[in-house]
C-alpha cells in the first residue's frame, strides 16, 4: 500500500486534533447532560457556545427541569436566555408551580420573568405568592401615611389601617396592575364606605362592614393579584372636619357680611360728602342772592319806587323779628 505524502497526512492530522479537542472540551458538559437523562448533543453544544450562549447553564437548567419531570428543550432554554431572561429562576418558578398543583406552562413562566425584569420581583417570586397568599398593607407605610381617613355624614372623621392578603393570578400576571394598583382600590373603597355611614358610630360597632363592603366590589378586576380578604387592623376616630368646616363657613360668611358693611358705610360716606358739596353750593348761591339785595334797594332808592319810611319800616320789622328770635330762644342756649 503506497504511503500518502506528508502533505496530505499534516492537514489531516491537524482535522483530526481539532475534532477531538472540541470533542474533549464538550465531552464534560455532554456525559453529564447524558448520565442525567438530559441527553444532548455536541452539535447543540457547539451551535450555543456559537451564538454566545452559557451551554454550562443551560445544560444545568435542563438536568434540573427533566429531573423535576418537566420537558424542556434545550433549544427554548436558549431562546430565553437570548430574549434576556433568567434561566434558572424560570426553570425553579416551573417546578415550584408543578409541586404546588399550579397550571404553568414554560411560555409563560418566561412571559412573566421578562415581565419582571428590572422592578425588583421575579417569576419565582409570583408562584410562591401564588401559592403562599402575601399580605399588603393599606395604605403603603413608605407613602408617608399610616391611615385611611374618611369622613362620616355626622362629620366625624376616622382613621382605617387595612391589611389585603392576596394571591398572585398567573394569567393576569403579564399586564395586569400590581400592588400600587390594589393600595388604591381599598383606600377608595374604605374612604367610601366611612362617607356613607351615618355616623362614626356605625364604624366603630362595626369595622367589619367596611371590609365586607369593599370586597364585595371586586377590586382585584385587571389586576394581577386574586383578593383573598380585606381585614381592619386599626380604626380610630379622628377630627371634627364638620365642625371645623362649619366654623370655616361662618367665618367666610362673617368677612363677607363686613365687606359688603364696609362697601355700604363707604358709599354713604361718598353721599355724605356730595350732600355737603350741595350745601356749599346752595348757601353759596344764597350769599350770592343776599348781595344782589342792597343793589337793588339803591336802584328802587335811585328810581324812587322806594322811599325812605318804606326803609324805616322795614328796619323796625327785622329789629323786632330779631328781638322776638331772641325772647323764645332757651337761656340754656343763649
Amino acid at each position: 500500500m503506497p504511503e500518502l505524502p506528508l502533505i496530505v497526512i499534516i492537514p489531516i492530522a491537524i482535522i483530526a486534533l481539532i475534532i477531538v479537542g472540541v470533542f474533549l472540551s464538550y465531552f464534560g458538559t455532554w456525559l453529564k447532560a447524558r448520565l442525567n437523562g438530559a441527553p444532548v448533543s455536541i452539535i447543540n453544544l457547539v451551535g450555543m457556545r456559537l451564538g454566545g450562549v452559557p451551554y454550562g447553564l443551560v445544560v444545568s437548567a435542563r438536568i434540573t427541569a427533566v429531573k423535576a419531570g418537566i420537558a424542556v428543550s434545550t433549544d427554548k432554554i436558549a431562546a430565553h436566555f437570548l430574549a434576556g431572561g433568567n434561566v434558572v429562576p424560570t426553570v425553579q418558578a416551573l417546578i415550584a408551580a408543578q409541586k404546588a398543583g399550579i397550571t404553568l406552562d414554560w411560555d409563560r413562566a418566561c412571559a412573566i420573568d421578562l415581565a419582571t425584569k428590572g422592578s425588583g420581583k421575579s417569576v419565582v417570586e409570583a408562584v410562591r405568592t401564588s401559592v403562599d397568599p402575601k399580605v399588603i398593607d393599606c395604605p403603603n407605610p413608605d407613602s408617608g401615611r399610616t391611615t385611611i381617613d374618611g369622613v362620616a355624614k355626622d362629620g366625624i372623621q376616622v382613621k382605617v389601617k387595612a391589611r389585603v392578603t392576596v394571591r398572585t393570578h398567573l394569567d393576569r400576571f403579564v399586564g395586569g396592575a400590581k400592588e400600587e394598583t390594589i393600595i388604591a382600590r381599598v383606600g377608595e373603597g374604605i374612604v367610601t364606605t366611612i362617607g356613607i355611614a351615618d355616623s362614626y358610630k356605625h364604624v366603630l360597632e362595626s369595622p367589619d362592614s367596611i371590609s365586607k363592603t369593599v370586597l364585595a366590589r371586586g377590586l382585584d378586576v385587571g389586576t394581577a393579584f386574586e383578593i383573598l380578604s380585606i381585614d381592619i387592623a386599626d380604626v380610630d376616630v379622628g377630627e371634627n372636619v364638620g365642625a371645623k368646616l362649619q366654623v370655616a363657613q361662618a367665618e367666610a360668611n362673617k368677612n363677607m357680611a363686613q365687606a359688603q358693611a364696609e362697601i355700604r358705610r363707604a358709599a354713604a360716606v361718598a353721599l355724605e360728602q356730595e350732600m355737603k358739596a350741595r350745601v356749599q353750593e346752595m348757601q353759596a348761591k344764597v350769599v350770592e342772592s343776599q348781595a344782589q339785595v342792597p343793589l337793588a334797594m339803591a336802584e328802587a332808592f335811585r328810581s324812587g319806587r322806594l322811599g325812605i319810611m318804606d326803609y324805616y319800616k322795614m328796619e323796625n320789622i327785622q329789629a323786632d323779628t330779631a328781638m322776638r328770635n331772641t325772647i323764645s330762644q332757651p337761656e340754656a342756649k343763649k
